[in-house]
C-alpha cells in the first residue's frame, strides 16, 4: 500500500540512524519500526543478556588486551621444550 506519512524531525532522525546501523532502506526501516511499535514488547520476553564483569586480578604489567601474545609466547616455549626433548631422545638412540 502506498501512502504519504509526515514524520517529526526526531522520528526521521531515528529512522535514518536505523537505516545506517542495519543497512536498511527507508521503507524497510519504517516498516520494522512500525511492526516493532505495534507489536510491542511481550511481557514474557527474555531480558537482554548482560555480562557481569569480574576483576581479572592480573599482575602489574600484564595487559589484558595482549593476552594472546602471552599465550603465543608460552606455546613457543612448550614447542621448544618438546622439540629439545625429542632431539635428546633421538640422539640417545
Amino acid at each position: 500500500m502506498r501512502t504519504t506519512v509526515t514524520l517529526d524531525p526526531d522520528t526521521e532522525h531515528l529512522l535514518r540512524i536505523a537505516m545506517r546501523e542495519r543497512n536498511l532502506t527507508f521503507k524497510a526501516a519504517l516498516n520494522d519500526a512500525i511492526r516493532q511499535g505495534l507489536r510491542g514488547r511481550a511481557a514474557d520476553a527474555e531480558p537482554p543478556f548482560v555480562t557481569m564483569a569480574k576483576p581479572m586480578r592480573l599482575r602489574a604489567g600484564i595487559d589484558p588486551g595482549r593476552l594472546h601474545d602471552l599465550d603465543a609466547a608460552l606455546e613457543v616455549r612448550r614447542f621448544q621444550a618438546l622439540n629439545a626433548r625429542l632431539e635428546r631422545e633421538r640422539e640417545s638412540r
